[in-house]
């Protein structure tokens, strides 16, 4: 024998480039694909075919159905998706994570690729250092490329030569002797070594090697890939540990999907793998059957077998048990039971789940978060509306309400900060980076927002601790100074539904102007009432602050519009000068 621990350690070695190299390619793909991919996953809500087109999309972008699937329990967590809606999704991914195989198969085995992905770098390499994002991105992309084709020559080349290894072999073969139970302890196997490399596609390489290499025989290699099937269901369950009930489902569903898909296939393997040998016998009938790889030529040819079943057995899987989808769904909510209370309670939506796949698609779940920020600002208005104007003596619901939402946006902004802290440790575009530090300034301001309403209503709780009470005439002004204050907070929530640096501050610089007006005429007829005694001083504090209050609001409020719009209030002043000429 002899293999070494030293060769070992290259082995290990070399499944690390590999991974490393598709790690690369997959985050580059996705910063290429940018508004692309957000594109993609708006089309999850409609029908379920279209939903599993969509996860095939998604998955062949991000060049992993892990990814896929993590995202989709995200957004079923969210609300953005129902249960039903995101089995197609779930389903198209188990189809998309094919095309990884085939394009090792393809290039990996049936073309000398090392040199052209050693080119490829070469090429692509001095376009990192490109001012131009997008070429920056394409550049990272294909030089993931060449290192994961370069890391996969590697791990063929690491793994041990069976002639040299007489007793590996021999080690391995001895499994293979137990007929259809030798079929199932590969499928656990598959399982295994999916769950070791946190990848299906990184365990659909090395089978593939390992099936190129003559260790494993075409059946054997097929039950793996079945097995890496029920594996890649496990980063989704793990992601949906921390969901709510309707994310735990998607992701159980997943692998009931997968394992029942797996359960029909091992009644039938034997005949559907002669099917496959008889499809590749007749498009490549030089290099012989599928179950003969005493040559090069055979071997290379059973990889491409190999792929061929691994996108059968999907696609197959898909228009078999898409009829039984609702009953499988019915099935896993009677076992997923929705606990009371367990879901009721307020949480983060969006962010919850833990990170996204790439630094686009953070972003992207920081924004919704935010947008929901803004309508919880607007229900803290409306609360603080019915404290002042609400003739129906509620006002302590009025409060509690203010103090337990001015709580709530203490969490939020806390909670997204650190989210927002956590993209930023990865490589990201500058775009990215100039959108994450605005979404910190933004959470900042709704959170003095925040602030300020349940300051208002502490007054209000002065107010009538004191028995002061402000006048007719006041209560009208304040009125309509709190609708100005209403109108800034709709054209944010606006401005938060339009894609960062889209916006058009002109209305928000008009609207902020006569917020200040507006304040400076109040302050006017503050000074006269004065002058004339209509009231006293105590009245005239509570109405100034208030005033002052507001005003302050409506100032953190441009400030979101601004950071929205990436543009500071000097430079915005000018451009909207400039506009009106």
């Amino acid at each position: 024998m002899t293999y070494n621990f030293f060769d070992f350690l290259q082995l290990i070695g070399a499944l690390g480039i590999f991974i490393y190299g598709m790690k690369v390619f997959s985050d580059g793909l996705q910063k290429v694909a940018g508004n692309k991919l957000r594109a993609i996953l708006k089309g999850m809500t409609t029908t379920r075919f279209r939903g599993i087109f969509t996860g095939f999309a998604a998955t062949t972008v991000t060049q992993s159905s892990s990814t896929t699937t993590v995202m989709v329990v995200s957004f079923v967590n969210a609300g953005l998706l129902t249960f039903m809606e995101s089995t197609g999704v779930i389903m198209g991914a188990n189809i998309g994570t094919t095309v990884t195989a085939w394009m090792v198969s393809i290039f990996g085995f049936k073309m000398k690729i090392t040199p052209i992905a050693v080119m490829l770098i070469g090429i692509f390499f001095p376009f990192m250092f490109s001012g131009r994002e997008r070429l920056k991105n394409l550049a990272e992309a294909m030089i993931g490329f060449g290192i994961l084709f370069i890391g996969l020559d590697f791990i063929k080349n690491a793994v041990p030569n069976i002639q040299q290894n007489p007793e590996m072999f021999m080690f391995l073969d001895q499994f293979t002797e137990f007929g259809f139970f030798s079929i199932v302890l590969f499928v656990i196997a598959g399982t295994l070594l999916t769950l070791l490399t946190q990848s299906s596609s990184a365990a659909s390489a090395i089978t593939l090697v390992m099936l190129f290499q003559g260790w494993i025989d075409f059946p054997i290699a097929a039950a793996m890939v079945l097995g890496e099937n029920i594996g890649t269901t496990v980063t989704a369950n793990i992601a949906a540990l921390v969901g709510n009930v309707y994310a735990k489902r998607s992701a159980r569903f997943h692998f009931v999907f997968n394992v029942f898909g797996v359960f029909w296939m091992l009644l039938l393997l034997h005949p559907f793998l002669m099917g496959i040998d008889t499809v590749m016998s007749y498009f490549s009938p030089e290099a012989g059957s599928v179950f003969n790889t005493t040559t090069e030529m055979g071997r290379a040819n059973a990889t491409l077998g190999l792929s061929l079943f691994h996108t059968t057995f999907n696609v197959l899987n898909v228009f078999l048990m898409v009829g039984f989808v609702p009953h499988i769904v019915r099935f896993i909510e009677k076992y997923q039971k929705e606990k009371e209370g367990e879901d009721s309670i307020y949480r983060l939506q969006y962010i919850s789940s833990g990170m996204m796949s790439s630094p686009e698609l953070s972003i992207s779940q920081a924004h919704k978060e935010i947008e929901l920020f803004a309508k919880l600002i607007e229900k803290m208005h409306y609360s603080m509306e019915g404290l002042l104007f609400n003739k129906q003596n509620k006002q302590d619901q009025f409060l509690k309400k203010l103090k337990k939402r001015e709580e709530i946006t203490d969490t939020i902004e806390l909670e997204v900060a650190e989210y927002l802290t956590k993209i930023s440790s990865f490589n990201l575009t500058e775009e990215a980076t100039r959108r994450i530090r605005s979404m910190h300034s933004i959470i900042n301001d709704l959170e003095r927002v925040g602030d300020i309403y349940y300051q208002m209503s502490k007054t209000f709780e002065r107010m009538q601790s004191e028995g002061t009470e402000l006048r007719e005439s006041v209560m009208v002004r304040l009125r309509e100074m709190l609708d100005l204050i209403h109108e800034d907070i709709r054209l944010v929530r606006d401005n938060l539904q339009l894609e960062y640096g889209n916006i058009d501050l002109q209305k928000a610089m008009e609207l902020e102007e006569t917020i200040n007006s507006y304040r400076d005429e109040l302050l006017e007829f503050h000074y006269q009432q004065l002058e004339k005694n209509a009231y006293s001083n105590a009245v005239g504090f509570v109405f100034l602050d208030y005033l002052n209050r507001l005003e302050k609001i409506g100032d953190h409020l441009f400030n979101v519009n601004e950071a929205m719009a990436g543009i500071k209030v000097k430079a915005a002043y000018e451009k909207v000068v400039e506009e009106r000429g």
